[in-house]
């Protein structure tokens, strides 16, 4: 008879149910034959991997862009006139901006397979009653494994049996210490990190040993779950990506319109209809900045090496600027906010609490000294080497071993004593192990001056075998008064987040036999998983921009808060904690969306509930950046505008899903990238700006010219040499030129704006306009006082737009700073780009060939001394406006005419 499977809610079931309904036995297993007959019909325990894009997709890729298609009409345009050369210079165009998109994202790209990895790996299963080694891959419901301490349990599993069993589940849950397992049954509603008698999938044996029944293999465990929540999470175009499509629209239908103008008024004047097409195929050239994928790309590119270098490893091109468009920060706590590490935080003795920090191996207590409990530190910390069964490997920093009792290890050396120097004075002759039943470990020693008793437990527990307690050097004893303070300052750290343990000890003549017992109590001590030292300075810095920080974690309420406000996420009096059991429902209704989006604690959430609550942002417009590094991230950290991955405690799933890797773990990091975004941001808006101003005039310049010297207008092939070299070069110094550093000072752009506004719009028309002018002055000028030929008249033209495009550049300064020394005259780039720029022009009109392929004729000094004078004109202009505005405008107004 088959089995029914997969099976839901196993931890509600006792032992013996979930053993009838696998048909399985916990001490032989399951036959050779019942386990071939359940591979055929379940499958094997692994991944259908998701398939990597293959190289032709990210290829493919990247010439989806409405600029990319506009680039492709301007080549069939010029194929269609047969003007070759300009229809191959297009089309260089675009493989050279396809290519330098294509090799950035295959040198990002990673050759991992993270489920894979993450399944390489053996097991002990009982089959026909023999404990044999498979490979997790040939794991079946029903088998029984068997657990020790450093296994990786191959699925998920009903613990049958536990003996002081932990499991690291922080990868899965995000919690930072050991889960403790057990085998009882437990209630139906029981939340993922609740459910102590099952094992799952991925996560390891700290300590103790076990046997469970594969209750699920493959997709049908938790790891399962989210491996199909990252592969079914969509990832969302990025801001970059939708402005500058919104931009390539709006160009077209400028250059729609002025076409339309243009023909319909030629038509009406009587021109050659040849005239009128080739006209309205330079106005089409004129309108498409060529060079705007090529300088946006490389801007991105040169923003990725420079982020690498701040220890951010960028996997997606567009994930730079993305991340400074960020409004939300949703993040992790376990090894994101804190070190992942369990250290000692406070300690509570009869008479005196002392806060604690342990840094670069040195112990210091916040407020002072100890002043009453000297000899109770000295004895608790005795009793928590001794009581111990960590192992030291070179020093206290390489332990194995459970977290808290490597904790108490490195307490030991922080306050000055030797660990194996104490365990060589008290050799242990007995032990009674920590179970989940007593709660309490205890171990014998024989001492110089008799035997010793060490003990450490749950407070409840251990003080049932007190009797006595000490202060100081005096022991007395035990009253009623005295549990219920210690039992009140042990709620007191419990609440504030902290795991606490309780630590007792018995002098003298001692027998082997049940010694746990007239202990004298000496104090607690509370243990947390710290912040990172980096962490509040992040946090500081990224609420001053204006960007929400919003903690998700698996972990309890009261550690998460605690966490939140030692970072400064919230502040002291913060009470609101959202758990997972209170998310189901609550964004149906408008005031439950509220409560979610102002809330900024959330712990004992799923995986699931994670991807709502960054879709909720994203559905209430915002950008939202995501932290993480286990696999219980990986779905949002997919979904979320920009996911962020540990790279030194990350999982390999995290890293696979995300579209950044932080190399050193640090949340300061995030927000370094998060200003360097903003800045890149700047640069493309000024490049932008830049390129579209220059094209604007262009159109202006050919409709002009149209109507008063048409035999003189400029040619296709001039206005893409302009497009392709004058334009991009100055650009690309704009893309790579230092920002504002003033960026996280403010708060983040407005997500819904396009890359133009329509004050940008104001502004690029009114640079336009006095290009054209310039240009036209100097063409009806040399008309009457040079020459009237319409070649000619034709370079004159030009030239000047040439001179005129690249003083521009200037202009791109912010208007508060100084004309001589300001971020674009300090850019050795622009430089660089305006003496390379004049060299080729100069390249271009003396060599006959070029001269013959772009039309030009050689031109006397006089005319270039004209084209550079009235080229100086819109520069001169925007100069004395920006000089009279600065005199005029205190320095606190904004201005809705210049940027």
């Amino acid at each position: 008879m088959s089995i029914k499977y997969p099976v839901q809610d196993v931890y509600s079931l006792s032992i013996e149910e979930t053993v009838a309904l696998f048909q399985t036995d916990t001490d032989k297993g399951l036959t050779r034959s019942e386990v071939t007959k359940r591979a055929k019909e379940f499958g094997s325990n692994s991944y259908q991997v998701q398939k990597q894009k293959s190289i032709w997709l990210i290829l493919l890729k990247q010439f989806k862009s409405p600029i990319v298609y506009l680039l492709v009409f301007g080549a069939a345009i010029s194929l269609y006139f047969k003007d070759y050369i300009e229809a191959i210079a297009i089309a260089a165009v675009i493989l050279i901006n396809a290519l330098i998109g294509f090799l950035m994202e295959m040198q990002a790209r990673s050759s991992m397979n993270a489920l894979r990895d993450m399944d390489v790996i053996h097991s002990k299963v009982i089959r026909e009653g023999k404990v044999t080694e498979i490979p997790s891959e040939w794991i079946t419901p029903g088998d029984i494994v068997v657990l020790e301490a450093g296994d990786v349990i191959p699925g998920d599993g009903r613990l049958v049996d536990a003996n002081n069993l932990q499991c690291d589940e922080s990868s899965l849950t995000g919690e930072s210490l050991p889960t403790e397992k057990n085998i009882e049954k437990l209630p139906k509603e029981t939340d993922l990190g609740d459910q102590h008698n099952m094992v799952f999938k991925g996560t390891s044996v700290m300590n103790g040993k076990g046997k469970a029944v594969i209750t699920g293999i493959a997709k049908q465990t938790q790891l399962g779950t989210i491996t199909s929540l990252v592969e079914s999470a969509v990832e969302t175009a990025t801001p970059l990506d939708k402005k500058l499509n919104t931009l390539s629209r709006t160009l077209i239908v400028i250059t729609a319109v002025m076409t339309l103008i243009f023909a319909v008024t030629g038509m009406i004047q009587g021109k050659q209809w040849l005239l009128i097409l080739e006209t309205s195929t330079a106005l089409a050239v004129a309108a498409i900045p060529e060079g705007l994928p090529i300088v946006a790309t490389v801007a991105l590119a040169y923003g990725m090496v420079l982020m690498a270098r701040r220890n951010a490893i960028v996997k997606k091109l567009s994930a730079v600027e993305t991340l400074g468009s960020t409004s939300v920060i949703l993040t992790d706590k376990t090894g994101t906010l804190t070190e992942n590490k369990i250290y000692v935080e406070t300690f509570s003795f009869p008479k005196e609490k002392v806060q604690a920090k342990i840094k670069d191996n040195v112990l210091r207590f916040e407020n002072g000294p100890i002043k009453i409990s000297n000899e109770n530190f000295e004895k608790l910390r005795l009793i928590g080497t001794l009581c111990n069964d960590a192992i030291i490997i070179d020093d206290v920093k390489k332990a194995s071993g459970d977290p808290i009792e490597i904790a108490l290890l490195q307490l030991t050396t922080a306050s000055g004593a030797n660990v194996e120097e104490l365990k060589s004075q008290y050799e242990r002759i007995e032990e009674v192990p920590f179970s989940s039943e007593t709660k309490i470990m205890g171990t014998l020693h024989k001492g110089k001056r008799g035997n010793f008793v060490a003990a450490k437990g749950s407070v409840e527990h251990l003080l049932t075998k007190c009797t006595k307690i000490q202060s100081g050097d005096v022991v007395n004893k035990w009253n009623e008064n005295d549990k219920k303070s210690v039992l009140a300052d042990s709620e007191n750290m419990s609440s504030e987040g902290l795991r606490v343990l309780a630590f007792a000890y018995k002098e003298g003549e001692i027998g082997n036999e049940d010694y746990l017992i007239d202990l004298v109590y000496v104090g607690m001590i509370g243990f947390l998983d710290p912040p990172r030292l980096d962490i509040k300075e992040a946090i500081l810095s990224c609420k001053k921009a204006g960007i929400r920080i919003v903690m998700i974690t698996g972990d309890h309420p009261m550690t998460a808060l605690n966490i939140a406000k030692k970072t400064g996420l919230v502040d002291e009096v913060e009470k609101c904690v959202i758990t997972g059991k209170d998310l189901p429902g609550m964004d149906s209704s408008e005031e439950g969306r509220k409560k979610i989006l102002s809330t900024s604690v959330f712990a004992r959430t799923t995986t699931k509930q994670k991807l709502e609550i960054a879709s909720l942002y994203q559905k209430a417009g915002k950008i939202v950046a995501m932290t993480g590094d286990g696999v219980n991230d990986a779905p949002a950290l997919k979904k979320a505008d920009v996911g962020i991955a540990m790279g030194l405690r990350g999982t390999q799933v995290a890293k696979e899903a995300a579209s950044i890797v932080l190399k050193d773990d640090s949340f300061n990091s995030i927000a370094k990238a998060v200003a360097h975004g903003r800045e890149i941001f700047q640069n493309i808006q000024k490049f932008v700006i830049y390129l579209v101003s220059c094209n604007l005039s262009e159109i202006l310049i050919v409709t002009t010219l149209g109507f008063i010297a048409p035999a003189s207008t400029l040619l296709p092939l001039q206005i893409l040499f302009l497009n392709m070299i004058t334009d991009v070069f100055p650009a690309l110094a704009l893309g790579v030129g230092e920002g504002d550093k003033t960026v996280m000072n403010k708060p983040p752009r407005n997500s819904g704006k396009n890359i133009i506004t329509n004050r940008d719009w104001f502004i690029i028309s009114v640079y336009a306009v006095l290009m054209t002018l310039s240009v036209i002055t100097a063409v009806i000028y040399c008309r009457h006082y040079v020459a009237n030929d319409a070649r000619t008249i034709n370079n004159i033209a030009f030239i000047t737009l040439t001179f005129t495009q690249l003083f521009h550049v200037f202009n791109m300064s912010s208007l508060r700073s100084p004309f001589l020394l300001n971020e674009i005259t300090k850019n050795k780039f622009v430089w660089i780009a305006i003496l390379f720029c004049t060299g080729l022009l100069l390249l271009v009109f003396s060599i006959p060939e070029m001269r013959s392929v772009l039309k030009l004729v050689k031109l006397p000094l006089q005319v270039w001394g004209i084209a550079l004078i009235t080229a100086a004109m819109p520069l001169a202009v925007i100069q004395i406006f920006k000089s009279i505005w600065k005199s005029k405008v205190p320095p606190n107004k904004k201005s809705i005419i210049m940027q």
